[in-house]
Formats: structure tokens, sequence, C-alpha cells
């Protein structure tokens, strides 16, 4: 949708790697509560469902926020929101270190979690839009894959590093170094994250509670909330317990460091693949084949992660796993920019991300009872079917909205 004016290129990189920056370090608080939290339920005392209610308290926090969020992008702008949530999200990190010294810990985290929730509402909601701005057709999926990369690529840095970080040093140092991290994110978004989005006056006619409804941002978000139920609300909500129970420690670390490790090769195949995805929706200039690939790797990935046996099949099942979910997130938020326009693209943002908190948020809630009274495999096998229901979703709304199964880029 977008057109970029001549000599604008340096500066629109300038912008996205100031974006990247931010959100990479920032999503270390997101993250590096996982590995630590559900051993630690033992030692608070509290039970598998508040520990599931803890890890998901943020997504049902942005679920709420999402919608006002992406309205406010529309009304007022990227920077101010952007910067406002880096440092509400650096705050919330601080509550984690407060939580380990403090009366009532489990409290603390709660609070932290449902805090860093409102703050990463508006991060998602500006940086997506930012990318969007600085975007054409022809570069929409790359940039998309980017900015991808750097909001989940540092919740799952996050989680590598409360892993090995715990483990070597103790917890309340590795949420002292999120903290660190955080608000070092913040100052480097208040210090080069400029306006891109709003033009002269602010955009006054669009209100707080206007959400996008159309079918693209339905579309879109319903594959988001495959896409991060089974990443976020299963694999890296039960790894950690399946390592401990399967006996697949790597490196003479014991499950909580081990399960860093491998969600490390997921961290690592999905940075790679989601910028490969966009940049090959770019040239391709057809966002839904390369979706559809991404998401039957996912699939596969979960198929050989019900199977895993060995820490071999573990890792191959890691790299599939992390190779679909990182490969369908550029080309799905480049496709929802091609087919949403630029004053609304804050509010389908918005509108997507609700979908996905839903998928992340009730996730654990939803695997970790059911994982304790039926066991891995069958839960498993049941998020191998979820992208499938994915494609066909994906593949019916596009259609619908375009006339075709698989529409070129300028369609």
């Amino acid at each position: 949708m977008n057109t970029q004016l001549p000599g604008a290129e340096d500066g629109d990189r300038l912008v996205l790697g100031a974006v990247i920056v931010s959100t990479f370090f920032i999503g270390f608080g997101g993250g590096v509560i996982f590995p630590i939290l559900p051993n630690l339920g033992a030692v608070l005392g509290i039970s598998p469902f508040l520990v599931g209610l803890i890890l998901s308290a943020n997504r049902f926090s942005r679920l709420f926020a999402n919608a006002p969020a992406g309205s406010l992008v529309d009304r007022f702008g990227t920077r101010t929101p952007f910067v406002v949530g880096m440092f509400v999200q650096g705050i919330a990190t601080s509550g984690y270190v407060v939580a380990m010294v403090a009366p009532l810990p489990e409290a603390w985290f709660m609070a932290a979690r449902l805090l860093w929730g409102v703050g990463s509402a508006l991060v998602f909601a500006t940086a997506y839009t930012i990318a969007d701005d600085i975007s054409d057709g022809g570069s929409r999926g790359s940039n998309m894959g980017l900015i991808r990369g750097g909001v989940l690529f540092g919740f799952p840095a996050g989680v590598v590093l409360g892993g090995l970080v715990s483990e070597l040093s103790g917890n309340v140092v590795a949420f002292v170094v999120a903290t660190g991290f955080a608000f070092f994110a913040s100052v480097v978004a208040y210090a080069t994250v400029p306006e891109t989005h709003v033009e002269g006056e602010a955009n006054q006619s669009v209100r707080p509670w206007d959400v996008n409804t159309s079918l693209p941002a339905i579309t879109v978000g319903m594959v988001n909330f495959a896409v991060l139920f089974v990443y976020v609300g299963a694999l890296f909500a039960t790894l950690v317990l399946f390592i401990d129970q399967n006996q697949l420690g790597v490196f003479g670390f014991d499950s909580q460091g081990s399960s860093g490790l491998f969600m490390g090769i997921t961290v690592v195949t999905a940075g790679l693949s989601m910028y490969v995805g966009g940049s090959v929706s770019d040239r391709t200039q057809s966002r839904v084949p390369v979706l559809l690939l991404f998401l039957a790797v996912t699939s596969v990935g979960f198929v050989l992660l019900a199977l895993a046996d060995s820490v071999a099949t573990l890792a191959l099942a890691c790299f599939c796993v992390g190779l679909g979910q990182g490969g369908t997130s550029g080309p799905l938020m480049a496709l929802l920019g091609d087919l949403v326009a630029d004053g609304e693209m804050g509010r389908a943002v918005g509108t997507n991300n609700v979908f996905g908190d839903i998928g992340g948020g009730f996730g654990p809630i939803v695997t970790l009872p059911v994982v304790d009274v039926v066991g891995f495999w069958p839960v498993y096998l049941c998020c191998a079917a979820m992208p499938l229901v994915a494609a066909a979703i994906l593949l019916g709304g596009v259609r619908r909205e375009t006339g075709h199964f698989l529409p070129r880029v300028g369609s």
C-alpha cells in the first residue's frame, strides 16, 4: 500500500534497525521466566494450573490492551506508544526480581506478567505498523520478517537466557540481567525511533474502541492463533517437563538448562526462516504458497516431538517447529499489510495480536494440566493438526477476499 520517497531507503533501514534492536532486547523479559517458573512451582508451593496462569497472564492483559493499542497508533502515531510500551515492559521485568525477595512471590509474578502484557501490546502494535509504513509490496515481506524476528526472537532468546543463567548463577541473577536488557532497549527506542505513521495532525476520528474486524484481519489472526498456541502455549510451556520425564538432558545440564538449549534450536532456525520466508514471498510476489509450506513444516515438527525418544529426534523436532513458526511470520504479517489500508494497519495488527494472545495465553493453561493427565504425545499430536487446520482457514479467507487461492501481491 505504501510508496517510498526517493532517498528514503537509508533512513528506513536505520528505523528498521532501531526497532529490531529495541524489540529484541525487550523480549528477554517475556521469555526469561519460562524455564524458571515451572520448576519454582514446587518451591513456591503452587499448583501447575497457577503456574500456567502466571505464564499466560501477560497474554490475557495484552488481549484486552491490543485493540486499544492499535487504535492509539492509528490516532496518534507510532513513536510515543512504542517508547512508552518499552519502558512499561522494563518496569514489569524488574518485578521478577522483587518477586524473588518479597512476600507472596506468586502475586508479584502475576502483577509483573500483567503489566508486561500491557506494555507489549503497545510495542507489538507499533513495531509492525512501523514496518508497514516504511515498506512497499516488494519489501514488505522482508521487513515484516525482520521486525517479527526482533519481536519474537527476543522472547525465546530470553528463554535460553533464563535457562542457562539461572542454572549457572541463580534465578535472581537471571531476572536482573533481563531487567538490564529491558531498560537498555527502552533507551535505544527513545533515542532512535522517529514518527512514521501520522503526518501533520493526528487522526482524531479513530477511537480507542475502534476494532478492525475485516476478513483479512480475522483470517491472519486465526492463523496466528494456531501458530502461537502450539509454539508458545505448548512447546515452550511443556518442554522442560518433557525433557525431565524422558531424561533427555544434554552436556550435563538438568532439564531446566537443557530446555533452554533445545529452545535455542527453535530460536536460531526461526530467526533465519523469518527473514527467508518474507524475502521469498517478496521475490515470488505471492505470500500464500510460502505460508502453506511453513505451516506444513510446523506440523511435521510436532509429529516428531510426539515420537521423540532420543536427543537427536528431539533436536530435529525443535528444528522443524522453529523453522515452521519463523517461516510463517514474515509472509503472514506482509499479507496483512498487502490487504489492509495504511490508515487501518494499527487496528489490524491489534486484531491479529488479540488472536495470537488467545492462542499463546490459553496454551499453557490447557497443555500443562492436560499433559499431567494424558501425557505428552496426545497433546503434541493435537498440536500437529492445528497448523493444517490453519492452512485451510488461510486458503478460504484469502479466496473469499481476493477471488484467488494464491493471489499475487499486486492484486
